[in-house]
């Protein structure tokens, strides 16, 4: 067996495209120079479908008996898996889309789900197995190894130099669990490269010696790399080497876009559903559009496109020859569409228009501007120099967007119309003819160079880093740059001629800056913050520990930096005259990143009361919880003493009150009314549970109560207000948290259910209100589990009415069939059909308590303009009359009818308590 620590005989290249996967191999013992593919059977689209009732579904239904399943095997498998993997589940896909899985790379780099759930397919019936994006990702992996090993037994994959590619737009997660597929695959050893790198080096294996020799110092060339889902622009630039040679520097990269192949097949299905107002397709029939739209966009966009085409796409009925629907397109359309949709004409000095993206409703992060052009303009013009916009003296075209020639043509004529008063400027258009498996030759080939065999690219930082600092004597607020731009990948920074004060066991925020302008700036450099030159990212709110001391307490340190090619800025404040060091992890990608934001610091920037303010009130909490008196009159003291109600106190009083609430624990066992008030205002002063700095530092500190349960635990105010405190911090549990706080709550009332008195939930009526809410609050809860409480809900109102338990039923049904949600991932909300299944019958309860139903109804059919979210037009239509006949808001009837975000009010209803003042959810 190979030693881990030798090099391996093979170096394979594997890229997982969105629409095409790749693979390449070296034989560095034979031939080290010569680049092969790799044959993979089946596998040349990244796709998986379920293969139980597949055959019935794909065989004409007399000869489905005689149908063999070990057809389906491949050479190295007995019998056929569970999932089959390549062509046959992308083609036969487009019969069944519900048991289809594809763009798996897009969904590892959407925030909004939980990627490492088994979510896909996306909305799939309950029959269907779901997968986790990483598992999808795995199963790719080990088809690859599987075909691999059955060619190459001597030499198995799993102990070879693996290199595979990944957007540049992937996160951190992303690449973590891309990592997590190849060791679930049983590759235990990978390298990662990004994609526009990977094709630039097949270009440079392609071109041998000419690649340098055809290149002079000072050129630069230009990356577009367009695949199924990503769009990414690097510039190149060739600087002089030894002996008159160039070696070739990556000086810039753009901002990577989650914008591909995938958008093309999204505006032609959207165009022919707006050209076609009469057709309602449901969303598995709209999957199969979709999946036509992908074959007549290749069609239509060839060399030799015909004029027009006709789409088929199966009924809904039980006569699925005679229901299907035929659609006409047309080669002029498809060009409108996808030409002037995604390469508009535009000037270089235009921007990227920053709207919500149009393509969103498979719940996918699509870039917010879907024309091209206008980003490479702005990439051009943010990395040029006081001449103008970089002008790139070569093109290199890579993936399959590109293998349209009127996509391509339609690029260079805008390139050229933008540096048409440089009648000198005619950029070389580089030779790329293996669109589709360019980046997997090139990554074997960067597993090459980094053995010393062949020319590797430098890949210094395109863009500096900076921390912000505060002076101790003047309080003036500055930047420090930590990371200059060109810094190589893996080189450290140590800034040893300055030395800081930090502060420890309190929260403190490390503001994060980065600049792709100031690039000659040096570490310790002190630079005043400027929004022009530099972009703010997300700080890093924490606590640093230190031993087992609680008291707060401050110390020297100096700063030791480097960002790694993952992109996170690591900081190590090491101490001065002590060995303690804190180690800190800055995601410095949503500064370049479409699909990211950076945090907002909305409820910081209410501001904070001076600190004189704050310590009294501290005083004031902090004596009303160790006297015997009953604190009853503490808010109202409060109250008085800030000059505010309670309700416009900013989220930085707010924590602070929290951080004394925290210190006396013991103080709520005093009496019951000592616990009712701790515990109620403990809620409210953490209330959303998130939002604030450091705010998963508290969520940690209050979460070992949720073991002590109530002190009085038959005082059923105290009951009720304990219930409480965990809605109100709901959103700032974690999945796990809140599946366990709800575990014993429903088992005891599945057991009420089932008529097992013994095991049944035992509260009172104003106790059991606030479970029922805290449980409809609680949005990382599996689907079973909300279809479970909601009907339980509703059982209730239609037996007893809509006011049950202080309309506590009514509140949940509108939490739990909501169709956005406030703070949880979209994979957790009930399906449609169910949420539809739920209006019908709170539309028939009586109508004595119009108002409140009328939140509910709105929440059930409020319109996302997602399909697989939204409810059927004519039970939202039918939504909308219920609502204009009992006279409900007209902002109700706008969010069912065309959607939209809620006012103040109505995320107060949602929310079932006020927001600190400013906090947005």
């Amino acid at each position: 067996m190979t030693h881990p620590t030798d090099p391996s005989r093979y170096i394979i290249g594997i890229d997982l495209g969105t629409t095409n996967c790749a693979a390449a191999f070296i034989d560095t013992l034979s031939d080290a120079g010569h680049v092969t593919d790799l044959p993979i059977p089946q596998l040349v689209a990244p796709a998986v479908i379920e293969a139980r009732d597949t055959l019935p579904s794909f065989h004409y239904e007399p000869l489905a008996g005689e149908f063999d399943p070990a057809a389906l095997c491949l050479p190295w498998e007995k019998e056929p898996a569970a999932h089959l993997v390549g062509l046959f589940a992308r083609d036969h896909g487009t019969e069944a889309p519900a048991r289809l899985i594809t763009s798996a790379k897009s969904w590892l780099c959407h925030g909004g789900v939980d990627r490492t759930a088994d979510i896909l397919p996306w909305h799939a019936a309950d029959d269907v197995t779901r997968l986790s994006p990483s598992a999808v990702c795995a199963r790719y992996l080990l088809h690859i190894r599987q075909a691999w090993n059955a060619e190459h037994s001597r030499h198995p994959l799993e102990e070879q130099d693996v290199v595979i590619t990944v957007p540049a737009s992937f996160d951190e997660v992303a690449r973590e669990l891309t990592i997590r597929a190849a060791a679930l695959a049983g590759l235990p050893r990978i390298l990662l490269i990004e994609e526009p790198q990977a094709a630039f080096y097949n270009w440079m294996h392609e071109q041998s010696d000419d690649a340098a020799a055809g290149t002079r110092p000072g050129e630069t060339i230009l990356v577009c790399d367009i695949g199924g889902g990503t769009t990414d622009f690097t510039l190149i630039q060739a600087q002089p080497a030894a002996e008159g040679a160039v070696r070739f520097h990556r000086i810039a990269v753009g901002d990577h876009l989650i914008l591909g192949g995938d958008n093309l097949d999204l505006a032609l299905a959207r165009h022919i559903e707006q050209r076609q107002p009469d057709l309602h397709l449901s969303p598995a029939q709209y999957a199969v559009l979709i999946r036509r739209c992908r074959q007549a966009k290749e069609t239509l966009l060839a060399a030799d496109a015909p004029d027009e085409i006709t789409l088929n796409i199966p009924g809904a009925g039980a006569r699925l020859i005679a229901s299907s629907i035929q659609i006409k397109l047309t080669r002029t359309e498809a060009l409108e569409t996808l030409v002037d949709g995604f390469l508009p004409r535009c000037a270089i000095t235009d921007d990227p228009a920053r709207p919500v993206s149009g393509f969103r409703e498979f719940g996918l992060p699509f870039a917010a501007d879907h024309a091209i052009t206008r980003y490479l303009a702005q990439f051009l013009r943010r990395h040029g120099d006081a001449s103008g916009p970089a002008r790139p003296a070569a093109l290199l075209f890579n993936g399959g967007f590109f293998a349209a020639p009127r996509l391509r043509e339609r690029l260079l004529e805008t390139l050229r119309a933008w540096f048409a008063a440089d009648t000198a400027w005619n950029p070389a258009l580089l030779d790329n003819p293996r669109l589709f498996l360019a980046v997997a030759r090139g990554a074997a080939c960067y597993g090459l160079a980094r053995r010393g065999q062949g020319q590797r690219i430098k890949a210094g930082l395109p863009r500096s880093y900076y921390i912000g600092v505060t002076s101790r004597d003047s309080g003036e607020q500055n930047a420090l740059c930590l990371v200059p731009a060109g810094l190589e990948e893996g080189e450290h920074v140590e800034i040893d001629d300055r030395t800081f004060t930090i502060r420890i066991r309190q929260p403190v925020e490390f503001p994060i800056y980065t600049s792709a302008l100031r690039t000659t700036d040096q570490p310790g450099d002190l630079i005043p913050p400027d929004p022009e030159q530099l972009s703010a990212l997300p700080p890093i709110r924490t606590v640093l520990q230190s031993g087992r001391k609680k008291g707060q307490d401050q110390t020297e340190v100096r700063l030791h930096a480097h960002v790694n090619e993952t992109g996170m800025l690591q900081v190590a404040c090491r101490e001065t005259t002590g060995d303690r060091a804190w180690n800190l992890r800055f995601d410095v990608r949503s500064a370049t990143h479409t699909e990211l934001q950076a945090h907002a610091g909305i409820a910081e920037r209410q501001g904070f009361l001076d600190t004189t303010t704050e310590e009294a009130g501290r005083s004031l909490i902090r004596n009303a919880f160790t006297a015997d008196a009953p604190p009853d009159a503490l808010l109202k003291q409060l109250e008085r003493h800030t000059s505010l109600p309670r309700s416009e106190w900013p989220s930085s009083l707010l924590r602070a009150f929290w951080d004394e609430l925290i210190d006396l624990p013991d103080a709520r066992k005093r009496s019951p009314q000592h616990e009712s008030r701790w515990l109620n205002l403990t809620g409210f002063c953490l209330r959303p549970g998130y939002g604030f700095a450091v705010d998963d530092w508290r969520i940690a500190r209050l979460w070992p109560l949720v073991q002590q349960k109530p002190a009085f635990p038959r005082n059923e105010q105290c009951c009720g207000e304990w219930w409480i405190l965990w809605r109100r911090i709901a959103g700032g549990l974690t999945a796990n948290q809140q599946k366990n706080l709800a575990a014993p709550l429903l088992a005891g009332l599945r057991a009420a259910a089932r008529g097992n008195k013994g095991k049944a939930l035992k509260a009172g009526a104003h106790e059991f209100a606030e479970i029922q809410r805290l449980l409809a609050s609680l949005e990382w809860l599996d689907i079973d589990s909300k279809r479970f409480l909601g009907e339980q809900a509703l059982a209730a109102m239609e037996q007893k009415g809509p006011a049950v338990w202080n309309r506590a039923a009514l509140w949940a049904i509108a939490r739990l069939g909501a169709r956005i949600p406030l703070y949880g991932p979209l994979n957790t909300l009930v399906p449609p059909e169910l949420a539809e299944e739920w209006l019908q019958r709170l539309i028939h309860l009586n109508d004595e308590d119009a108002p409140h139903l009328a939140f509910a109804v709105t929440q059930l059919a409020r319109r996302t303009h997602d399909r697989f979210r939204d409810l059927p037009e004519p039970r939202r239509t039918e939504a909308v009359d219920w609502l204009s006949r009992h006279r409900a808001s007209a902002h109700y009837l706008k969010l069912v009818a065309e959607g939209g975000e809620m006012e103040s009010d109505e995320i107060t209803e949602a929310f079932g308590d006020t927001l600190p003042a400013g906090l947005l959810l």
